[in-house]
């Protein structure tokens, strides 16, 4: 079976160098990206989740599948990744099944994580984890797609007592399971990053920046990560200025929180010639 253009596009990105995959959680948001230049883009499900009225980890899985496929229309020449959460099953075969569903959508990659949603027993088993990855790559192989699967550790985003070995461990052991990628959530000191990409053996890594770390694309390419994406943090930027401008008219009465409404002078022009292009 051929690959798309745009999951051979996508495995071309992870060749060499470090990109930026920044995280549009709306069709508007996207095509703002795809508009600056940016060569793929992800979903956020924490973003999606907000635009909902609703926690990262509780939309469901229909609906989320809903608007990973609403996202790869809108932006139907670039290659984008879902945020697959942790695959919305605990078993393989569940992995498995689910995997196939995001698949269908028509994305380029998807990233599965070990993080099972419960404060009681927040990450799965260590060999339950490596299992379920093993069962996303049977999934995808057997679509034929070419999709890329990323593999997500989350011992520090789940607050791991240790959290740097039990992360290597996993990585490399997702990277043995047949992951295209790995990717630790909020690992963000060279120390920290440098272990990763030993632990993944060669393989591309991705770290998500959510805040300023002091470095630069180049600072991550030095260190060896090939992609780099933002997560939730693009719409919490939104949404914190949305929060502030709301907060001075409920409690003082001012709207100078609408000070910088002026960047988003170019947005009408912008969506006009974007629906231009596509009509």
């Amino acid at each position: 079976m051929a690959h798309s253009p745009q999951v051979e596009a996508f495995r071309a990105l992870h060749h060499s160098g470090c990109f930026v995959m920044p995280n549009p959680w709306d069709i508007g948001s996207a095509r703002w990206l795809r508009g600056q230049g940016f060569k793929a883009l992800a979903t956020t499900s924490a973003g999606f989740a907000f635009s909902q009225g609703r926690a990262d980890q509780d939309v469901p899985r229909d609906m989320m599948l809903a608007h990973i496929a609403e996202m790869v229309k809108a932006v139907p020449d670039l290659p984008v990744n879902a945020d697959f959460e942790n695959g919305y099953a605990d078993t393989p075969d569940g992995v498995a099944a689910n995997v196939k569903l995001c698949v269908a959508t028509g994305v380029a990659g998807l990233s599965i994580e070990d993080a099972t949603g419960r404060e009681a027993d927040p990450l799965y088993p260590f060999e339950l984890s490596v299992e379920r990855i093993k069962a996303a790559r049977r999934a995808i192989d057997e679509t034929g797609s070419g999709v890329l699967l990323t593999a997500r550790a989350e011992a520090f985003l789940t607050g791991h007592p240790d959290p740097l070995p039990e992360v290597t461990r996993r990585i490399a052991a997702f990277a043995s399971a047949g992951a295209d990628v790995l990717y630790a959530p909020w690992v963000r000191t060279p120390d920290q990053i440098s272990a990763i990409v030993r632990a993944a053996g060669g393989k591309p890594v991705n770290v998500v920046v959510y805040a300023d770390f002091g470095l630069t694309v180049t600072d991550f390419d030095a260190l060896g990560v090939r992609r780099l994406s933002t997560g939730g943090a693009s719409a919490r930027s939104a949404w914190a200025g949305f929060i502030e401008s709301s907060r001075l008219i409920a409690e003082e009465g001012s709207f100078a929180g609408f000070g910088h409404n002026g960047l988003s002078k170019g947005l009408e022009p912008f969506f006009r010639d974007d629906l231009k292009a596509r009509s």
